[in-house]
């Protein structure tokens, strides 16, 4: 069975993942260190871990596998579960693969650096309903590909 596991404290996307579940019929983990509200629907479930370095991404890395999709910004958590064979997107739907995840590993780990040593002080661009439609876009893609597949 194809299950979504959204690594939630941060994600912007989350209305957007329940719709899509719902269209699908999909089960759905939402791992987060906080109580959160989520619709009242059976196949969408509220984890709520241990405050903690890393619990929440250890609970989706154990978890997530083979025709799952974790839904993180969390790069780190992203290579797990590629790992374990699951797919692996952003909130703002970049699609992180075998073949893709060592570069973002290395760029984010250069950034986080320079970050720390001043030589850069910049984030990010704030997230945009282009990102949204992103996102979208690459779920389903990825839905679809599992379903063809069954990975």
């Amino acid at each position: 069975m194809l299950d979504l596991y959204v690594d939630a404290d941060a994600c912007p996307v989350k209305p957007e993942i329940y719709r899509v579940a719902e269209r699908y019929g999909l089960n759905v983990f939402v791992v987060a260190n906080d109580w959160m509200r989520v619709p009242d629907d059976p196949r969408i479930r509220l984890i709520t871990v241990a405050d903690g370095l890393d619990v929440a991404d250890d609970w989706i890395a154990e978890r997530a596998g083979q025709g799952d999709i974790a839904i993180t910004s969390d790069i780190p958590l992203a290579a797990r579960c590629i790992k374990n064979g699951a797919r692996a997107l952003s909130s703002s739907g970049q699609p992180f693969t075998e073949d893709s995840i060592g570069d973002v590993l290395a760029t984010r780990n250069l950034m986080t650096e320079l970050r720390e040593t001043g030589e850069i002080s910049t984030t990010g661009r704030p997230f945009g309903k282009q990102d949204r439609s992103r996102f979208l876009q690459s779920l389903d893609a990825a839905i679809q590909a599992i379903k063809r597949t069954g990975r």
